[in-house]
């Protein structure tokens, strides 16, 4: 920020005006790719979350007595609206996160394919309903909203992880208050702008900043009956624990360590083209990455060293608009913790095969960007730390394996279970491996088995807390509560009291 100039401030969005709230606290929203703080933003006490709860409150008792269809036209106009600006939004996304501008719209537009699920919502919300023949009874069962409830998103997908959230919870009836990252908050906020415009109430979707304040705020406020999470492994355990300690629905996403088992029937072009991808997408700075490779067999293993080294090391890395392989991590902290755990490796006995801490980016104004190469380790051990923990960053390790059962022990022994992927051509295997292994979602020769918007989205063991899934079916039981009715409309007048618990009388 050049000196004397004016920092931009990104303030809550409550109740359909931009507010700053009560805090005095602010927190710099980063350019990754220079180095840059390009503004700031507020960041929220309780006080501000009250505004928001009350606005949230206002606006359930309107919206969760609109029809279903009316709430699907919405979604519609809302779809058409973030469409409208994807460019736009894709470059806001880019600038505050560092992920390349054509990854900035597969952001967006994964969310929206949730977005496509909730304007289906009136078929989606439809009960069941028995006659009971012979009994003059009648039971219908069917889903109402929650009321206020909250979701908590990372700094890694600004975009589509509130879509994944928002949509459905809007749809559904409930009025949602979004907590993201104050990393990337440019997003989200105008997310929240055009939910307006496509005709929801003032207060259906408010947007409020915050930190660890903030998110002790949502967990403990009595009006907010559900929190979605998505983080780390440790602050999600928190988030289900604490929120779940104060009465709330829960669903906290968590960590990973993804593997991708290699066949020695794969195809190895297929393989390293996946690789590449799943590995140093975004540089790395994904939960569905792919952070181990499990060659079967010495033979596998040379050979997919062999093939995918180059690749590594021709990694085209450059400020995001240039939209090439790879942008910058998302901090200088981040960047300088990803660094760690390749020393680490190195001090654990992992071989490093491509080295890319030297790397520097010699453009200028992007020398202060938070840059680092691509990074391959082999011989990594299960024991060693670069195996056990996330590391979220360009780095892909590679642990041999003698035997297919050996690989198959590796994914599901480890305390994560959010994806796993396997390549082959045996169907059969492949059918043995989706079925038995320890992991949340599979992918057969697909590198990233992130599931579509109308089938369901989460992790098993560490990786996931609360027991219902994002998005597809799951994600409209989460955000709705059952309510059962059972009506008799007797013919031939009252038989008189009965004082034995009901049962189906043929």
């Amino acid at each position: 920020m050049a000196q004397g100039q004016t920092t931009r401030l990104l303030r809550h969005y409550i109740h359909g005006r931009s507010v700053e709230g009560e805090g005095s606290r602010r927190g710099d929203v980063l350019n990754p790719a220079t180095g840059e703080v390009q503004a700031q933003v507020v960041l929220g006490t309780a006080a501000d979350l009250e505004k928001a709860v009350a606005s949230a409150e206002k606006a359930f008792a309107k919206w969760s007595n609109t029809s279903p269809m009316a709430r699907a036209r919405v979604m519609f106009k809302f779809r058409e609206l973030v469409l409208n600006e994807l460019d736009s939004l894709a470059e806001m996304l880019s600038s505050e996160h560092g992920k390349t501008f054509s990854d900035a719209k597969g952001d967006i537009q994964r969310g929206l394919d949730v977005v496509d699920f909730a304007c289906g919502i009136p078929h989606l919300l439809k009960g069941e309903n028995s006659d009971v023949d012979g009994s003059g009874i009648d039971i219908r069962s069917y889903r109402q909203p929650l009321g206020v409830v909250s979701g908590i998103t990372p700094f890694n997908f600004p975009a589509m992880i509130p879509l994944w959230m928002g949509a459905v919870a809007i749809a559904c009836g409930n009025a949602f208050i979004l907590k993201p990252s104050e990393r990337d908050p440019g997003v989200p906020i105008r997310l929240g702008e055009l939910m307006l415009e496509a005709g929801a109430p003032e207060g259906v979707m408010n947007v409020i900043h915050g930190d660890k304040e903030m998110v002790d705020a949502i967990l403990a406020h009595p009006a907010i009956k559900a929190v979605s999470f998505v983080g780390s492994t440790p602050i999600a355990r928190y988030v289900y624990a604490t929120g779940a300690a104060n009465g709330k629905r829960v669903q906290a996403m968590g960590g990973a360590k993804n593997h991708a088992l290699i066949l020695p029937d794969a195809d190895m072009d297929v393989v390293t083209n996946a690789l590449i991808g799943a590995g140093y997408g975004s540089a790395g700075e994904r939960c569905m990455a792919i952070s181990v490779a499990v060659p079967v067999g010495e033979k596998t293993a040379d050979r997919l060293i062999e093939a995918l080294a180059p690749r590594v090391r021709d990694l085209r890395i450059a400020p995001p608009m240039e939209d090439l392989d790879m942008g910058p991590l998302v901090t200088a902290a981040h960047r300088d913790k990803v660094r760690g755990y390749i020393d680490l490796g190195i001090e654990e006995g992992a071989e490093l095969v491509v080295d890319g801490r030297g790397f520097k980016m010699d453009r200028q104004g992007y020398e202060n960007g938070y840059y680092l190469g691509g990074c391959l380790f082999d011989r990594v051990k299960p024991e060693m730390r670069i195996y056990k923990e996330e590391i979220f960053g360009p780095v892909l390790g590679v642990v041999r394996a003698a035997s297919y059962e050996e690989a198959l022990k590796l994914p599901s022994e480890h305390e994560f279970g959010n994806g796993v992927a396997i390549f082959t051509q045996n169907g059969r295997l492949a059918q043995h491996f989706a079925t038995h292994v320890n992991v949340g979602m599979v992918g057969v020769n697909v590198p990233i088995p992130v599931p579509l918007g109308f089938h369901t989205f989460g992790g098993w063991k560490a990786s996931a807390f609360g027991g219902v899934n994002q998005h597809g079916p799951e994600g409209v039981r989460f955000y709705t509560q059952v309510k059962t009715v059972t009506s008799r409309w007797p013919l031939d007048g009252s038989s008189g009291p009965e004082f034995t618990i009901p049962t189906q009388k043929t």
